[in-house]
């Protein structure tokens, strides 16, 4: 099987290419632009030659059109991704992420591909009263702030996966990803798993933005890589939507004294405005957790890991 990966040079994809080429009889093409993906997450599949790079953009249709009409299925993750960059480049990431996912929903639909859209648990906006089901409705902040330009660009990006569904009967596949965390993933653009833990093993004061009483989930890499390989081989899956997530929540500053504790350093956990970071007027949510029952319910999914157990892995990567 002939299978596209976008972004497949990022933290997710790589780890979603090494998934993929596990079963001997698939072929993986990638497409990234390397904007937030390195060659480094991929360095160990490029020898295989079943494993397939082209470093351009999504927006070139003419690749693109090329690489769906020769491949079976597509994982669509690639995306502009990170609050930093966000703040700091809302243009990229509007066209990137609206423009760039009509290119690839266009071309499935022309050769009648399957494919899955990766979005994003931003689209649940401010919404933060319980744990978030699929059918939620969204809270949005106004559009002056940027903060909200992510969430607005992936929330159409799955209004169109719907649309295409329904009217041109494209086998679609939605899932919205929560805090995906592991290995490979960087701190660049204001992660804080990887932000946390480079700063504890160096010694660096570990910055918490906000009060810290924020929570979040955080689920294994591999877990979401797993959920969306089943998902994508799962009849009943298309024309679904996802949450792709861990059900348990921290909040930051817990996360903060835990990978203290956990790699034994001496740093001191500072608590700074978010102002003093994104500027006046950025908007956080206080929670955000998932209800992943649809998801356990059509595929049996449940994470492997807690939030100690991912601390480790990650913790045994920045020390390597």
């Amino acid at each position: 099987m002939n299978i596209l990966v976008t972004g497949g040079a990022g933290f997710i994809g790589s780890h979603l290419c090494e998934e993929l080429l596990k079963n001997n009889s698939n072929n993986i093409y990638v497409i990234d632009n390397l904007s937030t993906g390195t060659l480094d997450n991929i360095a160990h599949l490029k020898e295989n030659e079943r494993f397939h790079l082209v470093i351009d953009t999504i927006k070139n249709e003419a690749i693109m059109s090329e690489l769906i009409y020769k491949c079976d299925a597509v994982f669509h993750l690639a995306a502009a991704v990170g609050v930093k960059l966000i703040m700091e480049q809302p243009v990229e990431t509007i066209e990137t992420n609206i423009l760039g996912t009509e290119i690839v929903l266009r071309y499935c639909n022309k050769f009648k591909k399957k494919v899955l859209i990766t979005s994003t648990s931003e689209v649940y906006g401010k919404h933060e009263e319980h744990t978030l089901s699929e059918t939620d409705n969204r809270v949005m902040g106004p559009t002056q702030l940027h903060r909200w330009a992510y969430a607005g660009s992936k929330a159409l990006d799955e209004f169109l996966a719907f649309a295409y569904y329904k009217e041109k009967k494209l086998p679609v596949v939605i899932t919205r990803l929560f805090n995906t965390v592991g290995p490979r993933q960087t701190g660049q653009y204001g992660m804080v798993i990887p932000r946390f833990v480079q700063s504890a093993l160096l010694g660096k004061p570990i910055a918490v933005y906000g009060d810290g009483k924020q929570s979040r989930s955080f689920l294994y890499v591999m877990d979401a890589v797993k959920a969306l390989v089943k998902l994508m081989d799962t009849e009943s899956a298309i024309g679904n939507l996802f949450n792709v997530g861990h059900g348990d929540d921290i909040s930051i500053s817990d996360l903060a004294h835990l990978v203290k504790k956990l790699t034994n350093s001496s740093s001191e956990i500072q608590y700074i405005p978010y102002d003093d970071v994104y500027g006046s007027g950025f908007e956080d949510m206080r929670r955000r957790t998932p209800d992943i029952s649809k998801l356990n319910k059509l595929i049996d999914f449940a994470p492997t890991k807690n939030i100690e157990g991912i601390l480790k892995k990650v913790i045994e990567y920045f020390k390597q």
